[in-house]
């Protein structure tokens, strides 16, 4: 078929189809690049009935001076203005829904909701020391008050001995439309939130086992079970905090991660006595059953407890039967594939105060990978020592 028809059919398709039609082959992307089929979807997003974004009079002025040299400007220009323009929405509509803070966790009161209007889920990419990459979409997913777990597990695991890489991103449509059901089947938008090495994984921290497998513990965050038998992969299990956890999985590229903005602490009344007015939130939970939720306020350290950064705070005195708290149940990991599921339990009932829970950092921005991860270590090395760290482990430390 001549380019000028097709040019013609691909000027009555929306944004989300002409972008799936670039996909087909590379004629079909250059034609799909065509500057006035897409200058004419951008100008339409702007018009005054079907506004897509806010518009001021200088942008205008702006557009309707290149309409003058669309023919000017590089193949897909107009293309990637249309995508920035939409990315740029879709962020300041889930700023607007983020905004609220819960109180007592400092957390976006309302990010459940933002999960849901951005059609948000997560994806791990298996790379192989050929270059081949393998895609997998989240098989489990459990939203919980502070964090979200996810799971992938299924039957078509490549080899382990042929992996060297393994990237988490999240994935989101790149055209969010909040009247409708987010579709999976468009053109979706990676971003990059961290990358782990398994190129020598059994060499990891093996942090518990049973019969049927093995886990090993990637930092930041990532769990990775091997079946005992074959050495190859059950499961790969990701437990990500919500602070910060939309913008790290929408705003960053395929390739680099979202950059945290800087956080600088409250100015302290009394610096040379110290920090105080710290509160914590502990959420600690697996597989469903919570074993522990509790906020503590009014947190204190003194001068000589702030070191590079750091600071020490401590929540539960070990000598101190007042502060201490049971945990329901035995603590444990629970795991899940397509084929069996189990449970990792500790040998014996604890309690919170059969170790010192030191919190550190006063940059909530690294809670959830320095705090959270030195926290549930001292936690699970007192439970357990062949299933640590055992659980979800959660906390959320503000300044009051």
């Amino acid at each position: 078929m001549p380019s000028e028809m097709l040019l013609k059919i691909f000027s009555y398709l929306d944004a989300v189809t002409l972008l799936c039609a670039g996909c087909v082959n590379r004629r079909f992307y250059h034609l799909a690049n065509d500057n006035f089929i897409w200058f004419r979807i951008y100008t339409t997003a702007c018009s005054p009935k079907r506004c897509n974004w806010k518009v001021n009079s200088a942008e205008k002025t702006a557009l309707s001076m290149n309409s003058l040299s669309v023919e000017d400007k590089e193949a897909g220009y107009w293309k990637k203005e249309y995508i920035t323009k939409q990315r740029a929405s879709v962020k300041a509509a889930l700023a607007q829904v983020l905004q609220p803070v819960n109180p007592y966790t400092g957390l976006p009161v309302k990010t459940k909701e933002a999960l849901r209007i951005s059609g948000l889920c997560w994806i791990i990419i298996l790379k192989a020391k050929n270059g081949q990459e393998h895609i997998m979409e989240h098989t489990d997913l459990s939203v919980h008050d502070s964090s979200v777990t996810i799971m992938w597990y299924g039957r078509n695991w490549p080899q382990l001995a042929m992996l060297s890489a393994l990237d988490l991103c999240g994935v989101t449509p790149v055209f969010m439309d909040r009247s409708k059901t987010p579709s999976k089947n468009g053109p979706r938008w990676h971003s990059l939130i961290a990358k782990y090495n398994l190129s020598n994984l059994t060499e990891s921290s093996m942090i518990g086992w049973d019969s049927l497998i093995r886990i090993f513990c990637l930092h930041p965050g990532l769990l990775v079970g091997l079946w005992k038998r074959e050495e190859e992969l059950a499961f790969v299990m990701a437990n990500l905090h919500f602070h910060h956890l939309v913008e790290k999985s929408t705003l960053g590229s395929a390739t680099v991660p979202y950059e945290l903005p800087p956080h600088t602490p409250l100015l302290d009344d009394h610096p040379e006595y110290g920090l105080h007015g710290y509160q914590l939130h502990v959420d600690m939970h697996s597989g469903g059953i919570f074993y522990l939720c509790g906020t503590f306020r009014n947190l204190f350290t003194k001068k000589g407890s702030i070191e590079d950064g750091y600071v020490k705070l401590v929540v539960i005195r070990f000598k101190n039967n007042t502060e201490h708290l049971p945990l329901i149940g035995k603590v444990g990991l629970s795991w899940r594939t397509d084929v069996f599921d189990g449970c990792i339990k500790g040998p014996q009932e604890t309690t919170v105060a059969n170790m010192m829970l030191s919190a550190s950092h006063l940059d909530s921005a690294e809670l959830s990978d320095k705090v959270r991860n030195r926290l549930s270590a001292r936690i699970c090395s007192q439970v357990t020592v062949s299933a640590a760290p055992a659980v979800d482990f959660n906390c959320c430390l503000k300044e009051c």
